[in-house]
């Protein structure tokens, strides 16, 4: 099964390169056209052509259509290689970083084909598929990282994460959670690139729109990671006999909460949004990376066993 789950992994990186790509194309307006050259003997072979939108004759296909089979595509691969290593290690394949950035890659990739799907008929020329010109390069970059520095073996679990029920729902829940406040990083990105109610690019999602599709995300994104923390808590009294020790991960999670917790309050309460909201966003995000990345790889903790 690890061959299977390896093999699947690969086929996302690819998937997710291409829908990088064709998010990318649709961003700058361009079409798939098929065209059939003409030589002197007659008709000749059928060549593809990325050609700007109102281009006229032949088959033209939309690019976003392209990409968004492409990233169903990867998140069904992320699924089969998840899946596949859950059965090869016996347990949650989230133990160490090589596991958990496919989980989150997936994560990100799973919220942003449901927003893309939920947004479809609201502003079909350019909300959720711009979205995806920022989402699925950071999914490929994730996976890109994960193939060259972080390695696939499978190793024993070390003696705090073999309660294997609290390891599958306590990571879980920080996985769903990071993955929707992607979606809420991207939308803040290109709501600060529109200039806010400005709406200076044609091509880009119309402001107001960011700032719904951002605002949904945390509202997912923020109960689950108050769930996770929860449940690190009580996972932590039964491993090292204390729910809270202030340890860098605990710490800088719960910090993470406080910024989403700060955004939701005064966008509740003082009806607080626009160009403010969108700068606690990309800060919050901020955080949940450096969360992710910074206290697992560099900074020594009992949370230290990024496998790496």
């Amino acid at each position: 099964m690890q061959d299977v789950s390896n093999g699947a992994f690969w086929l996302a990186i690819l998937a997710t390169g291409v829908a990088s790509l064709c998010y990318w194309a649709h961003l700058l307006g361009l079409r798939l056209v098929m065209r059939r050259l003409a030589t002197n003997a007659g008709e000749g072979p059928v060549v593809a052509t990325l050609e700007r939108n109102g281009a006229s004759s032949g088959f033209a296909g939309s690019v976003g259509n392209y990409a968004r089979l492409a990233t169903w595509a990867a998140l069904a691969s992320l699924a089969v290689s998840l899946l596949a290593r859950w059965q090869a290690v016996d347990h949650a394949p989230w133990s160490n970083m090589y596991e958990f950035t496919i989980a989150f890659a997936a994560a990100i990739t799973a919220f942003y084909a449901v927003f893309e799907r939920f947004y479809e008929d609201e502003d079909r020329a350019r909300t959720a598929r711009v979205l995806g010109a920022l989402t699925l390069p950071v999914v490929f970059a994730m996976l890109t990282v994960t193939a060259a520095f972080f390695p696939s073996d499978v190793r024993p679990l070390v003696p705090a994460l073999q309660n294997t029920d609290l390891l599958a729902i306590h990571v879980a829940a920080m996985i769903l959670a990071y993955g929707a406040l992607s979606v809420s990083f991207g939308a803040a990105a290109l709501y600060l690139v529109q200039g806010g109610k400005r709406n200076r690019f044609v091509r880009l999602p119309k402001a107001e729109t960011l700032d719904d599709i951002a605002y949904r995300s945390v509202i997912v994104g923020f109960p689950l990671l108050a769930i996770g923390i929860a449940l690190g808590a009580y996972w932590a009294n039964s491993a090292w006999g204390r729910y809270w020790g202030w340890d860098p991960k605990e710490t800088s999670a719960l910090v993470t909460w406080l910024i989403y917790g700060v955004y939701l309050h005064m966008r509740g309460l003082r009806n607080w949004s626009g160009t403010r909201s969108a700068v606690v966003l990309v800060t919050g995000f901020a955080a949940v990376l450096f969360t992710y990345f910074v206290v697992n790889l560099w900074v020594s903790g009992l949370h230290s066993y990024a496998g790496v």
